[in-house]
């Protein structure tokens, strides 16, 4: 059965009225599963920020310890150094005023 010619036209219109329709509906598909995608990625990115900065906390801590260890160590051997010249007959006396 063919349709009368006056409706050829409106039939095609509406055809890629359809064409358009679905491709933006497409567009929109896709443009939604990058979103979620990059939300997804943006969660992962927070929280290995999270991460990173709860260890370099505890990086910095660390590192606060072993500065206070290393100037105790540093202390006790001048100490230890003073002693030992001290013990040895080393160690400086103050200088006498001579004449």
């Amino acid at each position: 059965m063919k349709l009368p010619d006056r409706l050829d036209m409106p039939l095609k219109r509406l055809a890629a009225a359809l064409d358009h329709l679905e491709a933006a509906a497409e567009r929109r598909a896709e443009s939604a599963s990058r979103r979620a995608d990059l939300e997804e990625e943006l969660a992962v990115m927070q929280d290995d920020r999270s991460r990173l900065g709860i260890e370099l906390e505890g990086a910095l801590t660390r590192a606060r310890k072993l500065e206070e260890a290393n100037e105790l160590v540093a202390e006790k051997l001048a100490s230890t150094g003073a002693t030992i010249r001290q013990v040895l007959g080393l160690a400086q006396e103050p200088a006498k005023d001579e004449g």
